[in-house]
């Protein structure tokens, strides 16, 4: 069994409204374009799934969920940055730690991914957003295969 902890967010990223950028010094939101629920959530339920679909032998689940087991590993996940670059590409930078039952340490990894979104507007970012997401959770699926 494998435990995805609550997901850290940056604070500029917790919010309704979708953020557009964080580029030079500004923050750039979508005002008409809202989240469809609080954005760790929504990434911890996606997550969840996109786990559980590389890791078919494995049960996944949200620590902050009803379901509670004792895993045998342990997800922490800091989502650093979440939005366009000033080039338009959509950039997902976070830190992951992956932690064993009955081993010492935990294996810690820096990502980051750029995806240029399909098409422009909200509709391509959120399209982007997926993609970078689905590469996220290939990432961490390879922490928890190999161990490191």
């Amino acid at each position: 069994m494998i435990a995805l902890q609550q997901i850290s967010t940056a604070r500029f990223l917790e919010r309704s409204e979708i953020v557009r950028s964080s580029e030079n010094y500004r923050l750039d939101v979508m005002s008409n374009d809202w989240w469809g629920e609080p954005l760790g959530a929504m990434l911890s339920r996606v997550l969840v799934e996109e786990l559980g679909q590389r890791l078919p032998q494995s049960t996944v689940f949200a620590e902050s969920g009803a379901v509670s087991a004792s895993p045998d590993a342990t997800i922490e996940l800091n989502l650093q940055r979440l939005d366009e670059d000033a080039a338009g590409d959509l950039v997902l930078q976070a830190q992951a730690s992956v932690s064993f039952k009955g081993r010492p340490g935990q294996a810690l990894r820096n990502f980051r991914f750029v995806v240029t979104p399909p098409a422009p507007g909200v509709q391509g970012e959120v399209t982007a957003i997926s993609m970078a997401v689905g590469q996220l959770a290939d990432g961490i699926s390879s922490m928890l295969v190999t161990g490191r």
